[in-house]
């Protein structure tokens, strides 16, 4: 993708300096909370179509950011719907207006973000938009919309703005660290946005407004197109999937190897979720490698170079897949055949089992990263990087999209949980994917990349990860990002 210049009439904008040229960014914090009303000019009332984690998330921040202002906040929910009392729980009600049916919210809203699930997004879209009052803005957070708008042949409403802001990392995360915010300011989760739609020429400003409000550090744009690509594939790979088959596999091989079941856990997704993310997250992608000893760095460079071609390869495939609407084609399916049925869980392999027991022995021991795990993590993660920078993406989407969200955000979630818990929780989405391409990752490293570990590492290879300029990238984008705390209570 081409560099998007944009300007706003509200908010002071800055350049921030990537490889290859610049990108227009803002820098976010609570000094910025004044101007919302000026960013939300127009809006009365914005309505969060949803209760789940984003939802919940969204409309809390929302709500706090917009505190003392004439903008209301209100929660749209489907009649009966089982969250209603949680959301009273957190002070939305009827009484005051803030809680109420979703068609009804979305009827009388100025900005209308839809955050459900994906299966009622695409089964009732049709009627939100429906009932949408004339220039209502329609907001975002997913690219799955408009990618099921284009498998069906629908569009989106004429006369509506459509704009998206997509926090990089799960609700839970874009609550607990808006909250630390009171306290650090500019804590939060960084978010794009895109501006798929705008009739009359504010859309931009309401965007990041939205983000602002959101508590985002930094917010850069893309496009919808974009997004939704990128966070699909995301979560198809190192976000979620790749995760799933990367532990599961190196699981396999450490126990092949003799580890008893805790140990091998703790080489695997100990080691992945733990020192690997926390490394990357305070030091960049190269801090992996150079924190390690000469032998160390030898079993590094072998377990990259062994599996970077082949991860490069299922990224690309699924990248294709889910530009060309097979992926979902294919999660569509499954939602309709599934329809309200249970789906079974990852979590009864038997690696899942060690994982209270790692968990419960963490207290006063600092584990140091494993050589391996930490080769096929990174290489996996460079591999999705490189395809992303390739097919066009801007450096933010790229760093914030295969980097920050998952050392930030989601692995944080898993080191608390498990990778298991994780999949088995997240979006019928999300879950579907990770369950197609995780086992894709798994059966490809144990059989193909693993047995070419043991011979040497390709240096050429090394070298390209040693001056790779994603490490500067990830550099510029750390300096915006303030020192927070990232651990999630169990």
């Amino acid at each position: 993708m081409t560099s998007i210049t944009y300007t706003s009439r509200v908010f002071p904008l800055e350049t921030m300096d990537v490889p290859g040229g610049t990108e227009t960014i803002l820098r976010s914090g609570r000094h910025l909370f004044p101007l919302l009303p000026q960013a939300f000019a127009g809006v009365g009332r914005i309505g969060v179509v949803g209760w789940g984690p984003q939802g919940r998330a969204q409309a809390l921040n929302l709500r706090d950011s917009l505190a003392g202002t004439d903008i209301q906040v209100a929660v749209g929910l489907r009649p009966g719907s089982a969250s209603a009392a949680d959301a009273r729980a957190h002070g939305f009600t009827e009484q005051d207006g803030t809680l109420g049916d979703w068609l009804a919210v979305a009827a009388d809203s100025d900005l209308v973000i839809l955050l459900i699930a994906d299966a009622a997004l695409a089964a009732h879209h049709r009627e939100i938009f429906a009932a949408l009052k004339p220039g209502a803005v329609i907001g975002l957070s997913h690219g799955f919309l408009l990618g099921h708008l284009r498998e069906t042949g629908g569009e989106f409403p004429p006369g509506h703005g459509v704009i998206a802001v997509c926090p990089k990392g799960m609700g839970d995360s874009v609550r607990r660290l808006y909250l630390q915010g009171s306290e650090i300011n500019g804590a939060g989760i960084n978010s794009s946005f895109a501006v798929h739609a705008d009739p009359d020429g504010r859309a931009t400003d309401l965007a990041l407004g939205w983000s602002v409000a959101l508590g985002s550090p930094y917010t850069f744009r893309t496009s919808l197109d974009s997004e939704c690509l990128s966070d699909i594939v995301g979560e198809r790979a190192i976000l979620l999937g790749a995760v799933h088959g990367i532990v599961e596999s190196l699981y396999t091989r450490y126990r092949l190897a003799g580890d008893d079941e805790v140990t091998a856990y703790e080489r695997s997704c100990e080691n992945v979720t733990g020192p690997i993310a926390r490394t990357i997250s305070r030091a960049g992608l190269r801090a992996v490698r150079e924190g390690l000893a000469p032998a160390g760095r030898d079993v590094f460079d072998r377990a990259y170079t062994a599996t970077y071609g082949l991860a490069r390869e299922i990224v690309a495939e699924i990248y294709d897949e889910v530009a060309d609407g097979t992926e979902l084609r294919s999660v569509i399916m499954a939602e309709r055949r599934l329809g309200a049925r249970p789906m079974s869980e990852i979590g009864g392999s038997p690696m899942w089992s060690a994982g209270d027991q790692v968990r419960a022995r963490r207290a006063g021991r600092e584990l140091p990263v494993e050589p391996f795990t930490a080769g096929v993590f990174t290489a996996t993660m460079t591999a999705q990087i490189d395809e992303f920078a390739e097919r066009g993406h801007l450096w933010s989407e790229i760093v914030n999209e295969s980097v920050i969200e998952a050392v930030d955000s989601l692995l944080p979630y898993m080191h608390a949980r498990d990778v298991a818990y994780m999949v088995d929780n997240c979006s019928r989405t999300a879950r579907l994917g990770a369950r197609r391409w995780g086992p894709r990752f798994q059966s490809a490293y144990e059989q193909i990349a693993y047995p070419a570990a043991e011979h040497p590492a390709d240096t050429a290879l090394v070298k390209a990860f040693d001056t790779h300029p994603v490490h500067r990238a990830l550099a510029a984008a750390a300096e915006l990002r303030p020192p927070v705390d990232i651990s999630v209570a169990c």
